[in-house]
């Protein structure tokens, strides 16, 4: 679980994910970082969730992820953002693929 949260209050059904750090350990004991991946990870922590989008009746839909809640979601989805020197991803929660028990 993060230590801070991020300063930013999502809108509608977005989530603020901090995407996990994953370095590689080879055969030979040599770890390789995740930057040098061709590929990023799409698991992550939720940090923020917003209010809910509101359904065709005017009625707020309930969200179905938790702050704290570890999450896989869609490669390639979201918003990568940056604050306070921590990298963040805001995503829609239909993007979110499931939740990691």
């Amino acid at each position: 679980m993060p230590n801070s949260s991020p300063k930013i209050e999502p809108l509608y059904d977005n989530v603020v994910v901090k995407a996990e750090k994953e370095e590689i350990k080879t055969n030979g004991g040599i770890f390789i970082p995740e930057t040098a991946t061709k590929e990023k990870k799409q698991i992550g922590v939720v940090v923020a969730v917003g209010p809910g989008k509101f359904n065709e009746h005017g009625e707020r839909m309930p969200m179905h992820v938790q702050i704290a809640d570890r999450v896989i979601y869609a490669q390639y989805s979201g918003d990568d953002i940056k604050l306070n020197g921590e990298e963040y991803k805001i995503i829609s929660e239909e993007r979110i693929l499931g939740i990691l028990k």
